[in-house]
């Protein structure tokens, strides 16, 4: 009955268009027919597939004026709906009706006088999108209400007496909205603690996020299956590689070791390096309640002061610990190189091994540097040779033409109650290079036998750069003196890792870094082995934390079935829930980004609160149509509204991603050096306002000091206080 209706309703020349006149045409005017009818006509237009006018005729969408898709927000209020991969509809505030950020949503085409953007106008919600939010309950007149966190959705949610579930003004909380009209109404799910409390602002952004924090309690006592000792019965079907000389090399605070190291040179001058990973595969096994749990977290997350594991510390700190001096199973990938790094031949094997020493990346530079640390005396030699092949690789991937970002890290040093006392930029010595060196050896190697192999599995790609990005970067490289050769929707990363080499040391490098980074897509996992544009390597995956990625963990479990097992009865299987494996796994990803940004940002806001009035130099690190954000050398990042430069009226010149002024011609671009004051701090939003320092008295209400070219921003670290060192490997 939906097709007739649609084919009715799509001849022009049928001119009766009441509900009444469609039933009696498609003889649907009966009374036991008609009830039918109208729901179903209900639920088209619940659907968006047709629309009423104002005189209640029905009407089939026009597909060039009337699109659907999911609304995202702006902080400012404004938002966008994007109906295509490449196409998406500016909405002006005033037409947004009643949708909120991550609706999908009916949007009609409507002119616009720019024309450099497509405008539409909401014409009507399809479903919502987003219904539990973060926020802090307040009193209101009658009832209490809570104010959201996200800064897209201003709207109060009132909450009567009988759904506040001992939820009270000053506790943050995560509230579900029940109704929309005629007035927003939720009910308390969760009381995160008072606002006040240690951690709560933490726990917030982690449950604004939808994170999960506990584990289930049947995962708790499937785990109590596991034994805390490896089962001796299945060292028959492994390699032995007790006797072989191998390291862990992860940061002073980790505890998750999943993986080891061990190298010698061989007697035909090549080198055998061997990257030993923890067998998770072996104790999660496919379907158990704890592997569905991983996947349904996707990703361990890292925050400022503690971690969200993926899978229970029984495990990552336990049984799946490489720790020192014990037997642990792993899985094996032995590589022979030869003198220009290119894997010769190599082996994948199940594998027993026991770590000689648990060394940390502080000892291994320190050792590397010349220090004499002698109870390490047993591996210095083997150190040195990592050195030496980890630059022999590193210039493999040079010659490959693998780009090579330059990007600051901030460590954010927080007290006992969680408080930030102090960002400092993360250093990498050589040892950390050593590890993320022979990591992307490996995964390279593994992804490279499975697509000979032509067999399922999950890999990780990152595909080439959008050409609209693109030609905004050439536009603002071309005047400083870079030129890209080649098509720009046909490049090679060779050409643009040579601008990015050919800018170190100059005063422009940040600019040309950071806006080529801006031009990359997001790397993501796939079925398809689509290549690393990145890396500029045809095969790539994730094979060396499957502690902490669950596409890991995939790997490991697919490198047992087809390599260890031989169950290719399997691939019809895995050909059906790859692919949905690995979307979930990109999005899972994203979630936890984000959170860790968030959490990032927050305090970052939080430490600014103590330096309002204070100045700083800076860099303008962005420059958009409404000012430019300006970061410091701690990488704290602020806005300079357009509206505080108070000396010309400004013009955004997008091309050249600069603000021109109209009088003076002066000129804020990407990559200048600019002395800000602090201004105003919002801990909830995550903002930093700066102001521009000129000789102009400001305002009133902020004191100036003496600009100090100290990059140190803080009290130094506390002996004893929380640093959490990120590990990032592979």
């Amino acid at each position: 009955m939906k097709e007739n209706i649609l084919d009715l309703l799509k001849d022009p020349s049928y001119k009766e268009r009441k509900i009444d006149q469609i039933a009696r045409v498609l003889h649907q005017d009966d009374t036991e027919n008609y009830i039918a009818f109208i729901k179903l006509m209900n639920s088209l237009e619940d659907q968006g597939d047709v629309i009423r006018d104002r005189n209640n005729n029905y009407h089939v969408l026009d597909e060039n004026v009337f699109f659907k898709g999911k609304l995202e927000v702006n902080k400012k209020g404004f938002g966008f709906v994007r109906v295509e991969e490449d196409r998406d509809f500016y909405i002006n505030e005033k037409h947004m009706k009643d949708a909120y950020h991550g609706d999908y949503v009916l949007v009609q085409k409507i002119p616009n006088n720019k024309g450099d953007k497509e405008e539409g106008q909401i014409l009507r919600v399809l479903e919502r999108g987003v219904a539990r939010y973060v926020g802090e309950v307040k009193h209101g007149r009658k009832d209490c209400y809570v104010q959201c966190d996200d800064p897209r959705f201003t709207n109060k949610i009132f909450v009567d007496a009988a759904h506040l579930h001992g939820a009270m003004p000053g506790h943050k909380v995560v509230v579900e909205i029940k109704s929309y009209k005629p007035q927003i109404r939720g009910d308390i799910k969760e009381i995160i603690g008072h606002k006040n409390d240690p951690g709560v602002d933490i726990l917030s952004i982690v449950h604004a996020h939808d994170v999960d924090i506990e584990f289930p309690e049947e995962v708790y006592q499937y785990i109590e299956n596991i034994p805390d000792e490896i089962d001796q019965s299945d060292i028959k079907n492994r390699i032995d590689l007790r006797d072989t000389f191998i390291v862990t090399i992860d940061g002073d605070d980790a505890k998750d070791l999943d993986d080891a190291i061990s190298l010698r040179r061989l007697p035909n001058h090549h080198y055998e390096l061997g990257v030993h990973i923890a067998d998770v595969s072996y104790y999660v096994k496919e379907d158990s309640v704890l592997d569905k749990e991983a996947f349904k977290r996707g990703t361990s997350i890292y925050l400022v002061d503690r971690v969200i594991p993926m899978l229970p510390h029984k495990l990552s700190n336990g049984i799946c610990s490489l720790n020192e001096h014990v037997d642990r199973y792993t899985i094996s990938c032995m590589m022979e190189l030869d003198q220009r790094g290119h894997v010769v031949d190599h082996k994948i094997m199940p594998t027993i091994i026991n770590s000689n020493h648990r060394m940390t990346y502080k000892n291994v530079n320190r050792i590397i540097n010349g220090e004499d640390l002698p109870e390490y005396n047993d591996a210095k030699d083997m150190f040195f040779l990592m050195k030496e092949v980890a630059e022999i690789l590193n210039k493999k991937r040079k010659r490959r033409g693998a780009i090579d970002f330059d990007t600051n890290e901030a460590v954010i040093h927080v007290n006992d109650e969680g408080t930030p006392i102090d960002i400092s930029l993360r250093t990498r010595g050589e040892s950390e290079h050593f590890i993320e060196e022979f990591m992307l050896c490996a995964n390279e190697t593994i992804a490279e036998h499975f697509k000979w192999m032509e067999v399922p599995f999950i890999y990780r790609i990152h595909e080439d750069p959008k050409q609209k990005k693109l030609q905004q970067f050439v536009n603002i490289a071309r005047p400083l003196g870079y030129k890209i050769h080649g098509s720009l929707d046909h490049i090679k990363p060779r050409e643009l890792a040579k601008v990015v080499e050919q800018s170190v040391g100059k005063p422009e490098h940040p600019v040309i870094s950071t806006l080529l980074l801006r031009c990359m897509q997001k790397a993501r996992y796939d079925a398809q082995c689509l290549g690393h544009f990145g890396l500029a390597d045809e095969f790539y995956t994730h094979f060396t934390s499957p502690i902490r990625r669950y596409p890991d963990l995939l790997v490991h479990r697919l490198i047992r079935t087809y390599l260890f097992e031989n169950k290719f009865d399997k691939i019809g299987h895995y050909e059906e829930v790859i692919p949905y494996m690995a979307e979930h796994s990109s999005q899972r990803e994203k979630v936890a980004i984000d959170t860790e940004y968030d959490v990032e940002d927050m305090k970052k806001a939080e430490f600014m609160l103590n330096h309002i009035g204070e100045t700083f130099k800076g860099v303008i690190s962005s420059v958009t149509g409404f000012g430019f954000f300006v970061e410091l050398d701690n990488t704290v990042e602020g806005l300079v509204h357009m509206t505080t430069l108070r000396d010309d009226y400004y013009v955004y010149n997008e091309d050249q991603m600069m603000l021109v002024g109209e009088r003076t011609g002066k000129q804020y671009r990407l990559g200048d050096e600019v002395v800000v004051t602090c201004v105003d701090v919002n801990k909830v939003e995550k903002k930093v306002d700066f102001e521009v320092k000129s000789d102009k008295k400001r305002r009133r209400s902020f004191k100036d000091k003496k600009y100090s070219k100290k990059k140190s921003y803080g009290k130094k670290p506390q002996k004893g206080k929380k640093v959490y060192n990120k590990k990032r490997k592979g």
